[in-house]
């Protein structure tokens, strides 16, 4: 879907490999905070902002306390999250 390494965890999208960032899902109510961390990048679909994803570069995650962090952050909001629709086969 997005032409990541996708971490799927419970049946839902966790964290993502995207060239040399990371793409994170977490709780949109969050947006505003991480987006004030360093490495933050807004991820944009279609001309809008992603609410509960973005981009994290490498100088964001360079230390093991902010990878661990992100980590964290995914995997927490991935317990109350919902599954994506599943397509109906044809």
């Amino acid at each position: 879907m997005f032409a990541v390494l996708n971490f799927i965890i419970n049946g839902k999208t966790c964290v993502c490999i995207s060239g040399e960032n990371l793409m994170l899902r977490f709780d949109p109510s969050r947006q505003e905070e991480l987006s004030e961390r360093d490495g933050y990048e807004t991820m944009f679909m279609k001309g809008k902002e992603y609410k509960g994803y973005c981009y994290i570069n490498p100088f964001g995650f360079k230390n093991r306390n902010d990878f661990e962090f992100y980590l964290n952050l995914c995997l927490d909001y991935n317990k109350m999250a919902k599954s994506s629709k599943k397509g109906k086969k044809k």
